[in-house]
């Protein structure tokens, strides 16, 4: 079928029709989705395991459960760890499985659309908005930290600045020029800021444990 260059960066088709813009990623970036996914996907898995044999041992003591604020069965243990009705892990399972196969993709050159870029950024807007859910519900009502959902809110967190930079910069998303100049360089700051922000909230829930 013969193509012509169009406009906008679409491309338009012998009769008359615009496909979407594709795009890959650089290496850096790809790396990036390979290392968050695998992250994590590590925890979702040893979460996992670990929520297998608590259902099959109430009485068993994960090895991250080290204090009362660290305390991976408490976590484990709650109604939020099933939100729905069945293991979040599980969900992580599949999720983080889908970034590291689109990580790898991109290191082997693969390019998406632009319907595949946006539906991949809702998805991770998804996900950050779950484990942000999950970190009020573990400082203010289950009152415990879990390190490998510290782990994988880490990687969540990561992955959604980071997709969403990639968006705004290939123009899927609708953005100031200023805002694309500054995502060119400086996208590590919004992770930073984020992930600073929740530091600093648990670090003040729980400071009188920490500085006794």
């Amino acid at each position: 079928m013969e193509r012509t260059a169009g406009g906008g960066g679409g491309e338009r088709t012998a009769g008359g029709g615009r496909e979407d813009r594709t795009a890959g990623g650089g290496p850096g970036f790809a790396t990036l989705l390979v290392i968050t996914g695998a992250a994590g996907l590590l925890a979702a898995w040893v979460i996992t395991l670990d929520k297998f044999k608590l259902l099959e041992d109430p009485d068993f003591t994960p090895g991250c459960s080290l204090n009362p604020v660290v305390s991976c069965g408490s976590v484990m243990k709650s109604d939020q760890a099933s939100a729905f009705g069945f293991p979040n892990p599980m969900l992580g399972l599949v999720a983080y499985a889908v970034v590291i196969c689109v990580g790898v993709g991109l290191l082997a050159g693969a390019r998406f659309p632009r319907w595949y870029w946006l539906t991949f950024d809702a998805g991770c807007l998804f996900g950050v908005g779950f484990v942000s859910w999950l970190q009020v519900e573990s400082l203010y009502r289950i009152n415990a930290l879990c390190l490998w959902c510290c782990l994988a809110w880490i990687a969540t967190t990561v992955l959604f600045w980071y997709v969403t930079s990639f968006a705004v910069r290939r123009q899927f998303l609708p953005a100031p020029e200023g805002l694309r100049t500054f995502l060119t360089e400086f996208t590590w700051v919004l992770p930073v800021v984020h992930l600073g922000i929740v530091g600093m909230l648990i670090l003040t829930r729980w400071w009188d444990f920490w500085t006794s």
